[in-house]
């Protein structure tokens, strides 16, 4: 068995690593059909630290909205995580295989402890109940739970350079505005309310009538207005996005492009329904994936204007932390992940 990528973990660990990935690939087919079907375009090397990543994510926001008891369980969650994600860092992970295997990753891509933080930052802001008058308020909130997580995913796939991650950022926050806008519904049942409020009475509600809507929440056509502002929103950070992706290695374009193309799609799917983010909740079927899968592995050819555009104002801090760790990864670290992810895809160490 290879020496494990921290050199702080203890031998015992290293024997969990095949089950460890597996199961956090395990977590992202179940939890999320879109992206995994993006994945599987994916080169095997990358697909597997994503799953990692994924995986990671999903235990930190299923253990702020799962909290039970109110606000205070829920920032008490966070404080957890933080401390879950300190022993990452330090190589002494938690027996739990997103974190087992977090560890291992965050060397080998060298991800600084900023980005998975500024991600923790966000699920702080959902504890505290906070709700956004500007939309720059709400894209500081999506930067942190989407921008972050779009980082970290350009990093595993080698790609550091400032234009290429800030447009990885704007892909994560415009798969999170397609999410605000397919679940209102889902959000108000949790007591979160993410549409600008500024929008909201642009479009004729004052803060009684937005009072009375959550109270009791019925399609609106004030509400479903916004929701297409956010689509709109959304669909502009998709178009420059796509300079980012065909910034990353060639074999990793076809996965996030097909990813960029199926949640915009969910995006669409809320257009179609009029803004209709409330009684029913957008899916993109299985057939229309396929098309979109497809459409991705076909060559981008964006403009150099829409790769050098300035980023969002929320993503620097999440630029200056790459750029102050860049580099190549820690002696071994690299040899690791390698005949790691070579077992897995030969199904000698694990589940492929």
């Amino acid at each position: 068995m290879p020496t494990p990528p921290i050199a702080s973990l203890e031998p015992a660990l290293a024997q969990h690593w095949w089950s460890d990935v597996a199961a956090c690939r395990a977590v992202l087919r179940r939890h999320s059909k879109t992206f995994h079907a993006a994945s599987v375009l994916l080169p095997l090397r990358v697909r597997a630290p994503a799953s990692v990543l994924y995986g990671f994510c999903r235990l930190a926001d299923d253990a702020v909205d799962e909290s039970e008891g109110g606000p205070g369980q829920e920032r008490a969650a966070v404080r957890r995580l933080q401390q879950r994600l300190d022993r990452v860092y330090a190589g002494q992970p938690e027996a739990v295989p997103a974190d087992r295997a977090l560890a291992g990753v965050v060397v080998a891509y060298a991800i600084p402890k900023a980005l998975p933080e500024f991600l923790l930052d966000g699920l702080a802001w959902d504890a505290e109940g906070r709700e956004y008058d500007t939309l720059d308020q709400l894209l500081a909130y999506a930067a942190r739970v989407a921008g972050a997580v779009g980082a970290m995913m350009s990093l595993l796939m080698e790609t550091r350079s400032p234009a290429a991650l800030a447009r990885a950022c704007d892909l994560g926050v415009a798969m999170q505005l397609s999410n605000i806008a397919r679940d209102v519904g889902d959000d108000l049942r949790l007591g979160r309310l993410y549409l600008p409020k500024d929008w909201l009475r642009e479009a004729g509600m004052d803060d009684a009538a937005i009072a009375a809507w959550r109270a009791a929440p019925r399609r609106d056509a004030r509400v479903e207005q916004v929701v297409l502002r956010l689509v709109d929103e959304a669909d502009r950070l998709y178009a420059r996005a796509a300079a980012g992706v065909a910034s990353l290695p060639l074999a990793c374009r076809p996965g996030i492009n097909a990813a960029r193309l199926m949640y915009a799609a969910i995006g669409h799917r809320v257009r179609a329904a009029g803004g209709d983010g409330l009684t029913r909740r957008a899916r993109v079927g299985g057939w229309h994936k396929l098309a979109l899968v497809l459409q991705g592995s076909v060559a981008l050819r964006p403009s150099r204007a829409a790769l050098h555009a300035p980023p969002l104002a929320a993503h620097q801090v999440l630029l200056d932390a790459v750029a102050q760790q860049p580099g190549p990864m820690p002696q071994g670290a690299a040899d690791f992940v390698l005949t790691l992810f070579d077992r897995l895809s030969t199904g000698r160490g694990g589940t492929a």
